[in-house]
C-alpha cells in the first residue's frame, strides 16, 4: 500500500523513504523538508509579540505559514506520483513509445519540482523578517527552519535541473531542451539566487543564533 505524506506517521514514512522504489524520494523529502520549514516559521509568529502598526504582518505571515504547511505535504505526495511515473517511462522498450513517456514524466516531474521550489522561495521573506522583528528567544528556530527551507530549496533546483537533462535521453540537445521549456530553465537560476539569499540571511543571524562560534 502507498505512503502518503500527509497521513503516515513519520516512522511510517521514513520507512517507506529507506526503500528502494523512489516513492517516496528525493523530491517528496524535499516536501517535507518546505513544511518543516513552515510549521517552524508559523511556531517563531505564534511566539512573537508585534510591534505596533505590524500586527497585520504577523497575521499574514502565521496564514502564509498555515497555508504552506498545508501545500508542501500535498506537494511531497505529488512528487511521489511523478517520481513512479518516471521510472516507469524508463522501464518500457526502447523505442518512440518510450521516449514520449520519458518526455512526459521528465516535464512533468519538473513541474512539480518547480512547483515546490517556487513556494519555498515565496517564504524566504516571512523567515527574513522574523529573523529581524520576531522573538529574540527563537532565532535558533530562525536559523533551523533557514536549514529545512534551504534544503527544500536546493533539491527543488537539482531535481528540476535533473529532470530537464533526462530530456536528452530522447535525442534533445540541452539547448533544445532549455528553447523548448524556458520557465523550467529559468527556475534552476531563480533558485540558485534563492539560495544565496538564504546563505546571506543565515550568516547575518549566525552571531546571535550561534554565540560561541567567535570565542
Amino acid at each position: 500500500m502507498d505512503v502518503t505524506t500527509r497521513d503516515a506517521a513519520v516512522d511510517e514514512w521514513m520507512r517507506a523513504l529507506s526503500e528502494s522504489t523512489g516513492s517516496p524520494g528525493g523530491g517528496a523529502g524535499a516536501g517535507v523538508m518546505l513544511a518543516i520549514a513552515a510549521s517552524l516559521t508559523s511556531m517563531v509568529a505564534g511566539y512573537s509579540e508585534p510591534a505596533p502598526g505590524d500586527e497585520g504582518t504577523l497575521e499574514a505571515i502565521l496564514d502564509r505559514s498555515h497555508a504552506l504547511r498545508e501545500d508542501a505535504l500535498d506537494l511531497a505526495d505529488e512528487d511521489s506520483t511523478a517520481s513512479k511515473a518516471f521510472g516507469a517511462a524508463f522501464r518500457l522498450t526502447k523505442g518512440e513509445e518510450r521516449d514520449e513517456a520519458i518526455r512526459h514524466a521528465s516535464i512533468a516531474a519538473a513541474e512539480t519540482s518547480a512547483a515546490l521550489g517556487s513556494r519555498a522561495v515565496e517564504a524566504i521573506g516571512d523567515l527574513a523578517w522574523l529573523g529581524e522583528h520576531g522573538n529574540r528567544s527563537l532565532v535558533a528556530d530562525v536559523v533551523v527552519a533557514c536549514g529545512a527551507l534551504r534544503a527544500a530549496i536546493a533539491g527543488a533546483r537539482t531535481n528540476v535541473s535533473f529532470d530537464l537533462g533526462t530530456l536528452t535521453s530522447t535525442g534533445k540537445t540541452l539547448a533544445q531542451v532549455q528553447d523548448d521549456n524556458p520557465a523550467l530553465w529559468a527556475s534552476v537560476k531563480r533558485f540558485d539566487d534563492g539560495l544565496a539569499r538564504i546563505d546571506r540571511m543565515a550568516a547575518a543571524l549566525d552571531p546571535r543564533a550561534a554565540p560561541t562560534d567567535a570565542a
